[in-house]
């Protein structure tokens, strides 16, 4: 886990997506919908519980042309954060 990028403090997502209880790959494709709906230079919170998600979305944010900010643990839950390209 020495390779998780940790997301920083005051983040703000102009939205978010609620993919908790969701498996591989599910996440993801719900990811790739919701990135269509905000504007270029807007955060995307991703709040999910499938461990696959934190090699999937970092992998596809930059193969996308996305900026993965980084994840935050939560209670029962990680917050992923990508910035539309």
């Amino acid at each position: 886990m020495s390779d998780t990028k940790v997301a920083p403090d005051g983040i703000t997502a102009d939205r978010t997506l609620d993919a908790k209880g969701l498996s591989c790959p599910m996440p993801l494709l719900r990811t790739k919908k919701e990135i269509e709906k905000i504007a270029a230079g807007q955060v995307l919170e991703i709040l999910g519980t499938d461990p696959g998600s934190r090699n999937d979305l970092p992998g596809w944010a930059e193969r996308s042309g996305h900026q993965f900010l980084g994840e935050k643990e939560d209670t029962g839950f990680i917050r992923f954060y990508i910035k539309k390209g």
